[in-house]
């Protein structure tokens, strides 16, 4: 609860200098190739307005000024393109947004003469990138007796920030011993893809009337960066594969008909 209540009050936190006030609100969180709308709210007191700028980190990339001509100009800086004909001085567009559109961004409000007061605010936005395709699970043999192992992998698809992967075992959450980590596997463009490996026995405590049920989910949850800390934010993709190993009571079979690769979106819920 406290958490919450300092969020709700940093995100309305208004930045004021020399009577000048300004607020700056920035998207946390944005799916790759969408469009951005930032807002650079400000009070001038009574006060002309000079110029609006805004910041990538320490690069400028757009300035609005009134007496100007033209009134808007963009400077070239990696990961942003701004929408010209929905951009103002108060709103910035950014069109087709990438991974390389994460950063901070900053809006600077300056006032003409005399006072010469300037005052700014920012905040941070991440860009994610949403697998294409569910987790796929492979394993190391196609015929399995009764009292073997089965040794899976479960891969996420590509994604940014990368996957988790869990391991269910007849729709139980398969224990911590059972499960082989892998180093996250980094891909072109920032792109990431998770491996979890799951050890098995094919004994009287999995096979369950001749079947063991084994499930692979892969969780995408964005973080929302803070100066000090990661809080998990509740906009999630959610993708599962599911295996199902069948038999006799002596033999288990993996049928490659059993095995869901195309796999099946469960949950797909933006906030």
């Amino acid at each position: 609860m406290l958490f919450s209540l300092l969020l709700i009050v940093s995100s309305f936190y208004i930045w004021t200098c020399n009577g000048l006030s300004v607020e700056a609100i920035v998207p946390r969180y944005k799916v790759r190739g969408e469009t951005a709308v930032f807002r650079c709210n400000y009070q001038l007191e009574g006060a002309f307005l000079y110029a609006v700028k805004w910041y990538k980190e320490n690069e400028e990339f757009y300035r609005y000024m009134p007496k100007w001509t033209p009134q808007k100009k963009a400077y070239p800086v990696d990961g942003i393109s701004v929408d010209y004909d929905h951009s103002d001085s108060h709103q910035l567009t950014l069109r087709n947004i990438s991974l390389r559109t994460t950063a901070n961004y900053r809006c600077e409000v300056s006032a003409e003469a005399p006072s010469f007061a300037s005052a700014q605010d920012s905040g941070r936005m991440e860009i994610i990138f949403l697998p294409k395709d569910g987790p796929h699970i492979t394993d190391d043999k196609i015929i399995y007796q009764f009292g073997d192992s089965i040794n899976l992998n479960c891969t996420s698809a590509k994604s940014y920030p990368a996957s988790s992967l869990q391991w269910y075992v007849n729709n139980v959450s398969a224990r911590e011993e059972s499960l082989k980590r892998y180093p996250v596997r980094k891909h072109a463009k920032g792109l990431m893809t998770t491996t979890l490996g799951l050890h098995l026995p094919l004994d009287s405590g999995t096979v369950q009337n001749g079947v063991v049920r084994v499930r692979c989910v892969a969780l995408l949850s964005p973080v929302l960066w803070t100066s000090d800390n990661e809080k998990v934010l509740p906009r999630q993709d959610k993708r599962e594969a599911l295996l199902l190993v069948t038999g006799s009571s002596n033999e288990c079979r993996s049928s490659a008909v059993a095995v869901f690769l195309s796999l099946l979106l469960v949950t797909r819920v933006f906030f």
